[in-house]
């Protein structure tokens, strides 16, 4: 690889890295490079249909070659260093890229030593996880085989990807213990760091709607600090007024903290002071504030909106035109705007779909049509049509 050199290297080939690389393709910038050190791809909103028992682990997995775009170089490494200065990456491999654009995007890390205790917790015989692949279908076969008990379900503060699919598995597990006659002898416990069960107006009073209808016992402005896999602990800590409780649980499904890859907070990327390590950008150009061939979206980007796919989607637009004007040396014209999206699954048939600016104030893609209202529509749009609309056309550049 000595000597490699791409006009635009990406790195990342999760859907930010995939969809930008073939956006950029079809906008035509013919030598575009991906590094990627996985094997598989993987569609992430379906992971909490999973732990919730209404996917099949088959339908959010596929190679990464399969969704690599024909014509952009798949890198089979992964970056350990950017050196802005002379334009290069380096890679595990110790061999080095350079490049005249770069946009980073490898998504985040789940870091589960912040919380002591958690890790092994997960990988107890009562715990998992629908934010690791691996331990999603575990997650449902804990849920789906409690009869009685105490469920806890934890998100942590701080920036995460899909702050709201937290819940998720959660009203898909009542929804089902409902079903089975059990649910009222299943104590569930929602342990959440922000003051509102979202902070959406209109989508907290239908997910308060919905707690109540379950039961669920909501911790707000609170967080898990640490557990004992042995004792089937979660010690939680009231944010607001300092008190701890001890509680113990018969299943644990656990969202991990997390932040941007180590390798990249070590880098000259993150803002001064980002403990979080985040690319420092504009929020509304994407292009980096002090270096103007670098680029980032997504996850990793120090962005203002909350995290999801759907603000990725707007993100690859609007990326992908500013770079080709960037590259020909006219103005940029696009802005993103900061919108986001969360379909809240409040039961095993219907959504609360959640659209939303980074001031947290609705922003519905229909005007004055309330999509944050419970229903079976939303439920096959995120459920059926979106997978379908990921794969065929966001990973082609076409959405």
């Amino acid at each position: 690889m000595a000597g490699q050199h791409h006009e635009v290297l990406i790195i990342g080939g999760g859907n930010a890295g995939v969809s930008l690389a073939a956006r950029l393709e079809r906008y035509g910038v013919k030598d575009v490079a991906l590094v990627e050190p996985k094997d598989q791809h993987h569609y992430q909103p379906l992971f909490s249909h999973i732990a919730g028992g209404r996917a099949k682990p088959s339908e959010a997995v596929r190679s990464q070659a399969s969704v690599t775009p024909k014509g952009v170089t798949w890198i089979r490494d992964g970056a350990v260093d950017i050196d802005p200065a002379g334009n290069t990456v380096t890679l595990a491999s110790g061999a080095q890229v350079a490049y005249g654009h770069l946009v980073v995007c490898p998504g985040l890390q789940l870091d589960w030593d912040r919380i002591p205790g958690l890790a092994e917790a997960v990988h107890s015989p009562f715990g998992a996880s629908h934010y690791e692949f691996g331990l999603a279908s575990k997650a449902w076969t804990l849920l789906s085989g409690l009869k009685a008990g105490t469920a806890v379900f934890t998100m942590p503060a701080g920036p995460i990807k899909c702050g709201g699919a937290a819940q998720k598995p959660m009203y898909l597990a009542c929804d089902y213990w409902r079903e089975q006659g059990v649910l009222p002898d299943i104590r569930v416990v929602m342990v959440q760091p922000t003051s509102t069960v979202f902070g959406v107006a209109g989508v907290d009073d239908e997910l308060n709607r919905k707690i109540a209808e379950y039961g669920i016992e909501l911790r707000c402005n609170s967080e898990v600090t640490s557990v004992d896999a042995t004792g089937q602990t979660a010690l939680i800590r009231n944010n607001a007024t300092g008190a701890t409780e001890e509680l113990r649980y018969d299943v644990l499904n656990a969202v991990p903290p997390q932040s941007a890859p180590d390798w990249l907070k070590a880098t000259e990327l993150p803002a001064l002071g980002d403990s979080g390590g985040f690319v420092e950008v504009d929020p509304q150009t994407l292009r980096h504030v002090r270096f103007p061939n670098i680029w980032s979206l997504g996850d990793a980007a120090a962005t203002t909106n909350s995290k999801s796919g759907g603000a990725l989607r707007k993100q690859t637009k609007v990326l992908a035109k500013n770079l080709v004007a960037a590259r020909q040396g006219k103005p940029l014209p696009e802005k993103y705007d900061g919108y986001s999206v969360c379909p809240f699954t409040v039961s095993r048939s219907t959504v609360v779909f959640a659209e939303f600016d980074d001031k947290y104030r609705p922003m519905p893609s229909i005007p004055k049509v309330p999509t944050w209202k419970e229903s079976r529509a939303s439920w096959i749009v995120d459920r059926d049509i979106f997978p379908r609309v990921y794969w065929n056309l966001i990973l082609k550049g076409r959405a």
